[in-house]
C-alpha cells in the first residue's frame, strides 16, 4: 500500500515538474537578451530564503537574462546604530543620516556587498550554482544628491538619485556581468549619500529600459480589500488600488507605478519568504505575486496569420474530444480573419469566430477558453466581442451549433431551435453525424 502511494505521489511531482517545464520554455526563450532589475531589501538578505534566492538570480543569469541587483541594508544598519548606542531617526519613514549614522551604514552595506558576491561565486559541485560562473561587479554607477530640507528638517547625508550611469551598466552586461548596485551613491563633489533601495532600482530600471523590475517584499504581492492576492493591475487600477494601502505595499506600488510610467515595461512584487518566489512569477503565467504594466497584460484582438498555430494548439484537445469538428491548417488560414483571440503575455487562451450568413445572421463558432483559464468570465468575454462585431455588420441574430455547451448558450440568451430554421448556407454545413444542437440568440440591437 505504502508503495502504492509512494508511486503515486512519485508520478504526481514527475508531471508537475514536466507541466512547469512546457509552461515556461516559452519565457525561456522570451527572456534571453532582455534587462531585468532585481531589487533585494536588507530583510531579504537577512531571511533563510536567500540562498535559494541567490540561486534563482543566478540562473536568470545562466539563461541569458541581463541582471542588474539593487540591494538595501535597513536592519543591518538598524543593528550596526544599536551596537554603536546611536538612536535611528526618521522622518516620514526616511532616515535622516548624520555622520555617524553614515558610517555605520557604509559599514552594513559593505558587509551586505560582500555576501552577494561570496553568494554568486558559490560553484560547489553539490550546491544548485554548480558550474554557474557568475560573474559580479559593482561600482560608482549612481550619482546621487543631497535630499536636502523638507519642512525645516535638514536630511543631512540622506539622499536621492541624480543619474544612473547605463552605458556602463549596459557595457557590462553586455559582457556576461551580473551588475551590483547599493543604496548609496556619489555626488560630484566626492560626498557619499544613503538613498532609498526602491528609489534606486526604479531609477536603474527606467535608465536601462528594463523589460522588468522586481521588488522583494515581506509580503506575496498586493492585496485587495478583502485581503486576497492581486494578480495583475495596470496603471490606472495601481492607482486606484493606492487609495487603500498603507505602509510598504502603498511604497512599493507607488515605485511599481512610477517605473512603469518611465519605460519599464512591467514590474512584479513578490516575497522573498516564498521559495522558489521569481521563478513561478516569471514562468508561469499566473505568477505568485502582483504585476503592474502599462500595457494590457490580457488582450482581445483579431486574429492574424501568425495566430494560426497558437489556435490550433489551443483548439486540438476539443477536437479530439469530439466537441469541436475538426479544422485543417489550410481552412484555419482562409478563415483566419473571422477569428478573434484572447491572449495572455502573448499565448493564446481563448478563441471565437463569427461567420457571416447571406440572410443578415451569423454563425458564432470555436468558441474555447484554455481549461486552465475559464474561471474570470473569458468565454463571456469572447461571446460579447462577437456580439459586438455582429451589431457592428448588421446581423440580426447569432447561430450556435453544439455537443456538449448548450446550457452555458441557454444561461447567455440563446434559445433552442431546430435545423430547419438554419440558413441554408449553415444547413449545408451541418454534420448529421455529430448531432449537435441548433441555438439562436436575436440581437435586439438591430431590430429597434
Amino acid at each position: 500500500m505504502n508503495d502504492d502511494i509512494n508511486a503515486k505521489q512519485e508520478n504526481l511531482r514527475a508531471k508537475n515538474y514536466v507541466s512547469f517545464f512546457r509552461q515556461s520554455s516559452p519565457y525561456i526563450h522570451k527572456y534571453r537578451g532582455k534587462t531585468f532589475v532585481i531589487m533585494l531589501t536588507g530583510e531579504t538578505l537577512a531571511h533563510d530564503n536567500l540562498i535559494n534566492i541567490i540561486s534563482d538570480i543566478a540562473l536568470m543569469s545562466s539563461l541569458g537574462v541581463r541582471v542588474a541587483i539593487v540591494y538595501g541594508a535597513r536592519p543591518q544598519i538598524d543593528q550596526h546604530l544599536q551596537e554603536r548606542n546611536i538612536q535611528p531617526v526618521f522622518y516620514y519613514e526616511r532616515r535622516i543620516t548624520d555622520k555617524k549614522s553614515l558610517e555605520c551604514i557604509k559599514d552594513a552595506v559593505g558587509n551586505m556587498r560582500a555576501m552577494i558576491e561570496s553568494r554568486l561565486s558559490v560553484g560547489l559541485g553539490h550546491s544548485p550554482m554548480h558550474g554557474a560562473s557568475i560573474r559580479v561587479v559593482s561600482g560608482n554607477f549612481v550619482t546621487a544628491r543631497p535630499l536636502g530640507v523638507l519642512d525645516g528638517v535638514d536630511f543631512q547625508y540622506t539622499g536621492a538619485v541624480r543619474k544612473v550611469d547605463a552605458t556602463a551598466i549596459n557595457h557590462l552586461l553586455d559582457s556576461g556581468y551580473v551588475v551590483l548596485l547599493s543604496c548609496l551613491g556619489l555626488s560630484p563633489t566626492g560626498e557619499i549619500f544613503n538613498m532609498d533601495v526602491a528609489d534606486v532600482a526604479t531609477c536603474t530600471a527606467s535608465s536601462l529600459k528594463a523589460q522588468k523590475l522586481v521588488f522583494y517584499s515581506e509580503r506575496q504581492g498586493i492585496n485587495n480589500q478583502q485581503g486576497q492576492r492581486i494578480n495583475r493591475l495596470s496603471l490606472k487600477e495601481g492607482r486606484k488600488t493606492l487609495n487603500y494601502l498603507c505602509g510598504e505595499p502603498k511604497r512599493l506600488l507607488s515605485f511599481a507605478i512610477k517605473a512603469c510610467c518611465a519605460d519599464v515595461e512591467r514590474t512584479q512584487i513578490i516575497s522573498f519568504r516564498v521559495d522558489g518566489s521569481l521563478l513561478l512569477e516569471l514562468f508561469t503565467r499566473e505568477g505568485v505575486g502582483t504585476l503592474v504594466c502599462k500595457d494590457h497584460y490580457e488582450q482581445v484582438r483579431t486574429a492574424n496569420i501568425n495566430d494560426v498555430g497558437g489556435i490550433l494548439e489551443l483548439i486540438h484537445p476539443f477536437e479530439a474530444q469530439g466537441i469541436l469538428r475538426r479544422r485543417a491548417r489550410n481552412e484555419l488560414e482562409r478563415e483566419i480573419n473571422l477569428f478573434i483571440v484572447v491572449l495572455i503575455d502573448g499565448m493564446i487562451i481563448g478563441c471565437a469566430a463569427l461567420h457571416p450568413c447571406c440572410t443578415g445572421s451569423a454563425e458564432l463558432a470555436c468558441l474555447v477558453v484554455h481549461a486552465q483559464y475559464r474561471k474570470a468570465h473569458r468565454g463571456d468575454l469572447l461571446l460579447e466581442h462577437i456580439e459586438a462585431l455582429a451589431k457592428q455588420q448588421q446581423i440580426s441574430k447569432i447561430f450556435a451549433m453544439t455537443t456538449q455547451a448548450s446550457h452555458w448558450f441557454i444561461e447567455r440568451q440563446f434559445t433552442e431551435t431546430s435545423y430547419d430554421n438554419l440558413p441554408e448556407e449553415l444547413k449545408a454545413k451541418y454534420d448529421s453525424g455529430r448531432q449537435s444542437k441548433v441555438l439562436v440568440k436575436q440581437l435586439i440591437a438591430n431590430n429597434e
